[in-house]
């Protein structure tokens, strides 16, 4: 069975109003077997946090880091966790 991990990050740069949160939301899906949300934070920083395997949560950081984000990501802060559940899907908050 595959290591299950909690990832949440925060990522700071432009990443409020051109789509960031529904980018991430997107790739989650995409990636598969992903639950969580991500959310604008009052500081301009976008909050995500992701539930499921290690290899997908792994992927999903890549793609937050990679440059191929909406916007201009400048820094990210992430925290690696055991899951805590209470996720049906990955959601916008």
């Amino acid at each position: 069975m595959k290591e299950r991990v909690r990832l949440t990050v925060w990522v700071r740069g432009r990443v409020q109003g051109v789509g960031f949160r529904w980018h991430t939301r997107a790739n989650a899906l995409r990636i598969g077997g992903l639950v969580g949300f991500a959310s604008n934070l009052a500081d301009g920083r976008v909050h995500v946090v992701a539930e499921g395997p290690r290899a997908e949560c792994e992927q999903l950081l890549a793609w937050l880091r990679g440059g191929d984000t909406p916007g201009r990501v400048e820094g990210i802060t992430e925290i690696w966790d055991t899951p805590r559940g209470g996720y049906g899907t990955f959601e916008i908050r």
